[in-house]
């Protein structure tokens, strides 16, 4: 009998049935969240082997708890996930029109 392998770096990615076997869900359930979840967007190589990122697992990790342990349905989940990423949007043209302002004042303090 095969020694066990050792245990994947925390940084290394991760197979659809490495990580179908951590959260305890079957591989087509991590198929189907593809399909639902845009950000959700592993590699995929030859023969359309799918290997997941860390920011994909935490993001997996994350879907499943919204929907097993904290009662969201899907679309809520689609919906919460489109949330947080708009604001960050909308953030950065405040930053773009402050920077706008700054350059201005600095420009006028400097002509006067």
């Amino acid at each position: 009998m095969a020694a066990p392998a050792p245990p994947k770096a925390a940084g290394a990615l991760r197979t659809i049935g490495e990580l179908a076997k951590d959260i305890g869900r079957p591989q087509h359930i991590l198929r189907y969240w593809e399909t639902r979840f845009p950000q959700l967007r592993p590699l995929t190589r030859a023969g359309n082997r799918r290997y997941y990122r860390p920011e994909d697992v935490a993001l997996v990790r994350r879907i499943d708890d919204l929907l097993s342990q904290q009662g969201y349905t899907i679309r809520g989940v689609q919906r919460l996930l489109e949330a947080e990423r708009a604001p960050r949007g909308r953030e950065k043209s405040r930053v773009d029109a402050l920077t706008e302002i700054r350059d201005v004042l600095t420009d006028a303090l400097e002509r006067s």
